[in-house]
């Protein structure tokens, strides 16, 4: 049956756009956000994706002040595909495509109008790529942009006045396949394991231009992804070679407090980028990425269902799988006389030789 999207010139193969190329069960379509003020007390990070083989939207909210996270989540049955987003009492508006996006949650427990001006333009990733054997478990297209946000967020009954001169964050987009829905057979990879896995991410907003650095390594440290650009106002895209990182790690951790990249500008020039982590959420508690018990992207939780839940960071069991996810960091970066924020978001798990971790019991000394 035809949908919607049908009726704009848009396809992309001879299926109609209720279908998506791929019958991976792994397919998703879905947008992240996450902003902060600028010291960094409050920090929010949400989402909405569609998975087309799984017939499952999805959405959330979470909100982290002091060590409290409260999230709020979202799930629907997927029906006809159309340029509406919206699931539950979360839903996302286009005001202007690549540019302005208004951000709605209506919750008891949490709340938000929130609208995201871009500063720079969208700059588009590398590929992503993680293979199983010969199986793309990872096989996607994204692209990123730093701004400013503007609005209301609702936390514990008050109203947190969102002035775009103090609130900043980031965003993305992307689509293809990743793990989503409820757990496959693990077959093979369960008694073959990667070993390790470990990624970074950082995209940083300074006045006058942006850096998007994304970096993913093998245990043996092949680095299997490299993605660094400056975007300029213009829309100006230079690359920046291949970076070399170091991490400062918190002792008896694997939780970093700052980093140092240093890269070759288009020119030959070095650019060097300090950076110092803030206060933090892990992706695993409340947001719906690997590892979260409570919920994951694209699980089929029945048709109209939401789910509120308050986090305690400092409690016993929430500290001990924290390490086992992607955590996001609110970033404050230095690049020569320019300071600048944004997001390092670091997952390190199990053995990765640069950094001396031998396996998934390592941390800093």
């Amino acid at each position: 049956m035809p949908v919607p999207l049908d009726e704009y010139p848009i396809h992309q193969t001879s299926l109609s756009l209720a279908r998506v190329a791929s019958t991976d069960r792994n397919f998703y379509d879905r947008s992240y956000f996450n902003g902060h003020n600028r010291d960094g007390g409050t920090f929010f990070i949400t989402g909405f994706g569609v998975y087309p083989n799984l017939g499952v939207t999805d959405g959330y909210l979470a909100v982290r002040r002091g060590d409290v996270q409260r999230s709020v989540r979202f799930s629907d049955a997927l029906g006809e595909r159309s340029l509406e987003q919206r699931v539950g009492g979360y839903r996302i508006e286009v005001l202007e495509p690549l540019q302005r996006i208004r951000v709605i949650c209506d919750h008891s427990e949490l709340a938000c109008d929130l609208t995201w001006e871009g500063a720079f333009p969208t700059v588009q990733e590398q590929p992503h790529l993680i293979l199983a054997g010969n199986r793309p478990i990872i096989q996607a297209t994204r692209f990123a942009q730093l701004g400013s946000w503007s609005g209301t967020l609702q936390v514990d009954g008050e109203d947190i006045a969102v002035d775009p001169a103090v609130w900043t964050g980031t965003r993305d987009r992307s689509w293809g396949i990743r793990p989503v829905g409820e757990n496959e057979p693990p077959g093979r990879v369960a008694s073959e394991p990667a070993g390790g896995f470990w990624w970074v991410y950082a995209p940083l907003r300074f006045d006058d231009f942006a850096v998007v650095i994304i970096l993913q390594e093998e245990p043996d440290g092949m680095r299997t992804l490299n993605d660094a650009v400056r975007v300029w106002p213009d829309g100006r895209v230079e690359q920046l070679g291949w970076p070399r990182i170091s991490i400062d790690y918190r002792s008896g951790t694997r939780i970093p407090v700052g980093a140092r990249f240093e890269m070759t500008a288009q020119d030959g020039k070095p650019l060097e980028i300090e950076v110092t982590t803030g206060t933090n959420v892990p992706l695993h508690v409340g947001c719906g990425y690997g590892g979260d018990p409570d919920w994951g992207h694209g699980q089929w939780k029945g048709r109209d269902w939401s789910l509120a839940s308050r986090y305690d960071l400092t409690a016993p069991d929430i500290v001990a799988r924290t390490p086992f996810g992607v955590i996001d960091h609110v970033a404050r970066a230095r690049c020569g006389d320019a300071e600048g924020w944004g997001l390092f978001e670091h997952a390190s798990i199990g053995r990765h030789d640069p950094t001396g971790f031998a396996d998934y019991s390592s941390v800093a000394p």
